[in-house]
């Protein structure tokens, strides 16, 4: 049966990526394995990986199209419009901010004079690439659109009628808690939260742990850059948690190096922490 490891962080900068390639990469020289980026916001897991991604499809959203021989211009869309993405003007047609709009259909719903019709927008794409032995599937938001976990779901999706090709899916989910991150973060085996040892560090991972929490998701920490600031700090909050921080990742000039050429980074601390994630799920089954 796949297991399927979630990784993510309360903030950009972490090393979240870092380690989510690294660990797909090193579990894939024995293992199938398909990483899923759905930081689909700002996706750089292919290089960091150095792979060529091709296109496999485009993700469509609704936007609401409106019928001006039936629209009595009431404003009952606007009103039920959480994103403000329809303006109404007294006395005007509704006009439609499309990059604002979630395709929630509510303006549909409320409209009481069926005034409102399907019509839909590109909102992103899903690419694929592979290295070695590794696949990866990646989402990109088109700029200017908001709303992020459509795509997240349409690769889920996507990934749910071929999951069991593989032993190992690796997602490497967006930073923070939002919509998107709780899509990324549900129906999983193990949510790794990656921070480092400074007080913003274990602010922001105090919220995505909570969220597993909330969501009853299984969590350790990944403690990167663990030398350069306080480790008590996060060891607290390991605490408060119940979460162990199974990897310690130093910050240092071999994993600087393999970094900055592209490349996957391969060292003790990555294999260690293959080691500890099969050993985690091992006990789990």
């Amino acid at each position: 049966m796949v297991k399927k490891i979630v990784i993510g962080g309360g903030k950009g900068g972490t090393g979240k990526s870092t380690v989510a390639t690294s660990l797909a990469y090193s579990l894939s020289k024995e293992n199938k394995v398909l990483l899923l980026d759905l930081d689909v916001e700002c996706p750089n897991d292919q290089i960091l990986l150095s792979i060529k991604l091709d296109k496999i499809k485009d993700v469509e959203s609704f936007i609401p199209k409106f019928n001006e021989e039936k629209c009595k211009k009431c404003g009952k869309c606007g009103e039920v419009c959480k994103e403000h993405a329809i303006v109404n003007i007294k006395n005007r047609f509704p006009i439609l901010v499309k990059e604002q709009c979630n395709g929630c259909k509510a303006c549909k719903i409320a409209c009481p004079y069926g005034a409102i019709e399907n019509d839909k927008q590109i909102i992103g794409h899903i690419s694929k690439g592979k290295i070695d032995r590794l696949n990866l599937i990646s989402g990109e938001l088109k700029p200017g659109i908001e709303e992020a976990s459509k795509i997240v779901n349409e690769i889920k999706k996507l990934v749910k009628t071929t999951e069991e090709k593989y032993e190992f899916i690796i997602i490497d989910a967006a930073p923070g808690t939002h919509c998107n991150v709780i899509s990324s973060m549900k129906d999983n085996d193990l949510f790794l939260a990656v921070t480092e040892p400074t007080p913003f560090g274990a602010h922001d991972v105090s919220l995505v742990l909570e969220l597993a929490k909330k969501l009853k998701l299984k969590s350790k920490i990944v403690l990167n850059r663990s030398d350069i600031g306080n480790e008590k700090i996060i060891n607290k909050i390991s605490e408060k948690y119940k979460s162990e921080i199974i990897s310690k990742i130093p910050y240092n000039k071999e994993i600087f190096k393999q970094y900055s050429d592209g490349k996957p980074i391969i060292n003790n601390e990555i294999e260690n922490l293959k080691d500890k994630i099969k050993e985690i799920l091992d006990k789990k089954e």
